[in-house]
């Protein structure tokens, strides 16, 4: 390996873009190679990025021998053959989240990394974030006490319908769940360590077919439980509350935070803040890049097995929603 990770990038949309910016940060990493179905566009954004080489295809970003590292920024349905096709030309892989469209994709990829011993993780950049690692030693030392109850949203409010795009359509596994819910049951799951025991969820499907608004209870005990609610046809305050038997936290804009309050009975709130460095993808990139360095296969922080557990959750969500895409029939 040279002194710099060599990053690929497949799929050149928004997402990516803010990746790229992201791993411009990184003094041992550079965006080496682009991958785009058009090879205007990735002669263009790798022009704009430095890329040394530009792909008109996936394939061929997947078989560069140069390419350490690929990030999969396609859209959901793509995820798991992307990943797979990475990880079997030998390279290590940064799946965007959703890591793949349900359960059984998820573990088709997971089992395809071991198989091939290359690096895999879900893209959860929010993990990795200065104030989502203080909130992780914060419940660890249990200055709230035991964690009773999560409260977390992410909704936004999106202009007109368009049924064809990624977030309407649901031949892309559109809707609210698979693209800002995940971030809540992440979080959920981050927190417990767990499955739910129970689900109680309701919904609201749109005229695409796709989920638009949607509230979940997750039980895991008697005494832990969490509320879920996210959206696309809704603003919410995206806001997270983790309350425990002494105190409670709460992280405004938790899926990218920069302060949390931490209020413990018979003490002064206590308001936390942390330096915020361009958008915060960089903190995710740098985790793989150790990783690899290292020899490690997964990440202690987003290990795999927790990835298929997440995806497990939102299944038992959709059907109870009775919400299959059409990929899966």
């Amino acid at each position: 390996m040279s002194d710099k990770i060599r990053w690929g990038l497949i799929g050149l949309g928004t997402i990516s873009r803010k990746f790229a910016n992201g791993l411009k940060l990184l003094r041992d990493a550079e965006i080496y190679a682009v991958a785009s179905r058009s090879q205007d566009k990735a002669d263009a954004f790798g022009a704009e990025f430095g890329a040394r080489k530009r792909h008109g295809s996936y394939e061929a970003l997947a078989n560069d021998p140069d390419v350490d590292v690929v990030y999969i920024g396609t859209p959901h349905t793509y995820h798991m053959p992307n990943t797979i096709m990475c990880l079997e030309a030998g390279k290590h892989v940064l799946c965007e989240k959703p890591f793949a469209v349900n359960a059984a994709e998820a573990k088709a990829m997971i089992d395809c990394a071991r198989a091939n011993n290359r690096f895999l993780m879900d893209a959860f950049w929010t993990r990795f974030f200065p104030g989502m690692v203080k909130l992780r030693e914060l419940l660890a030392e249990k200055v709230i006490g035991d964690v009773m109850l999560v409260q977390a949203d992410f909704g936004y409010r999106t202009g007109a319908i368009v049924p064809e795009s990624r977030t309407y359509n649901p031949d892309l596994a559109g809707g609210a769940l698979l693209d800002v819910g995940s971030y809540c049951v992440q979080l959920a799951s981050m927190i417990y360590g767990k499955q739910p025991r129970d689900i109680v969820s309701q919904v609201t499907l749109g005229s695409t077919g796709v989920d638009e608004l949607s509230v979940s209870v997750f039980k895991y005990s008697d005494y832990e439980m969490a509320t879920i609610t996210t959206a696309i046809r809704l603003s919410t305050p995206q806001e997270a509350r983790i309350m425990g038997s002494k105190g409670l936290i709460s992280i405004p804009n938790w899926w990218h935070p920069i302060e949390m309050t931490v209020a413990v009975s018979g003490k002064e709130p206590e308001t936390l803040r942390f330096e915020k460095v361009g958008e915060g993808f960089h903190y995710e990139a740098a985790a793989v890049g150790e990783c690899i360095r290292a020899g490690k296969i997964e990440s202690g922080v987003m290990p795999l097995d927790e990835t298929l557990t997440i995806m497990e959750t939102m299944d038992r969500m959709r059907q109870s929603w009775g919400l299959r895409y059409p990929s899966e029939r």
